[in-house]
């Protein structure tokens, strides 16, 4: 064996301190954030009539951002997101909530680390949902979601009272993301780029997964490589610099209004 070959941690610490002087971010508004975020989501085909929902918390305790009901993803504008209280009255903007994000609540109240979240009926996810499947981490793409996708085997029914909120919240424990059996799928970040980061992985997952299984069994990728991928990918750095360059492949957003 060469004895001048380095430790992969040589390398990973040099690519973390070079990523973070290169892969610059990008100033916005939460609702700029948001809107773009919906356009992504739009964009990866995760559209299903008015059932998807973003929420961002707010800086007003007990409060959050989301998409006002009655628009779809793909026509997410900064100026259709509205903040709204406990009991879902508006505080900022025009327009209703969303009945279905009461169960955000919830998961913002167990999860002091989760700062954005969003939940989507994606069609291969819903796709798993339907077959009561978990997600299984095989390939390298899906190991943002290793040891961090919970699974519920029952549908609480439409989540627009508290006790959807209170199983899906207990259900999800410390993990980023959620399957939810005939239902879709939760994805819970510590920001509004991360989260979507981890939607369209978690999409992008799902449908290779079915794939895959038409050439039988899964494996799973090696536990401690899995979770050294896991770390890796999500580092702010390659989060922010991948949410960016797909709001860069959207039609773009108007900004907002200078005041």
């Amino acid at each position: 064996m060469n004895s001048s070959l380095r430790e992969k941690s040589y390398f990973d610490q040099r690519a973390t301190q070079e990523m973070e002087k290169h892969l610059h971010g990008v100033e916005r508004d939460v609702r700029e954030t948001m809107a773009y975020a919906c356009r992504i989501l739009a964009m990866t085909e995760q559209e299903a009539g008015l059932a998807g929902q973003i929420s961002v918390r707010s800086r007003r305790p007990g409060a959050y951002w989301t998409l006002r009901f009655g628009l779809g993803f793909d026509e997410a504008t900064p100026d259709d997101f509205i903040e709204v209280d406990r009991d879902l009255h508006t505080l900022t903007g025009e327009g209703m909530a969303n009945p279905a994000t009461r169960f955000h609540l919830w998961v913002y109240d167990a999860r002091p680390d989760v700062n954005a979240i969003i939940h989507t009926h994606s069609p291969w996810a819903s796709a798993l949902a339907a077959a009561r499947q978990p997600l299984v981490i095989s390939q390298m793409d899906m190991t943002p979601l290793h040891d961090d996708c919970a699974f519920l085997a029952d549908w609480p029914g439409v989540p627009i009272a508290d006790q959807e909120g209170v199983i899906i919240s207990e259900a999800i424990q410390d993990k980023k993301a959620i399957i939810l059996a005939h239902h879709g799928y939760l994805t819970a970040g510590v920001s509004c780029e991360e989260a979507t980061y981890l939607s369209v992985y978690l999409e992008r997952a799902a449908r290779m997964q079915i794939r895959a299984r038409v050439f039988g069994p899964l494996t799973p990728v090696d536990d401690e490589l899995a979770r050294e991928a896991h770390d890796y990918l999500l580092k702010p750095s390659i989060v922010n610099a991948t949410f960016n360059y797909w709001a860069r492949q959207t039609h773009g957003i108007p900004p907002l209004p200078t005041k």
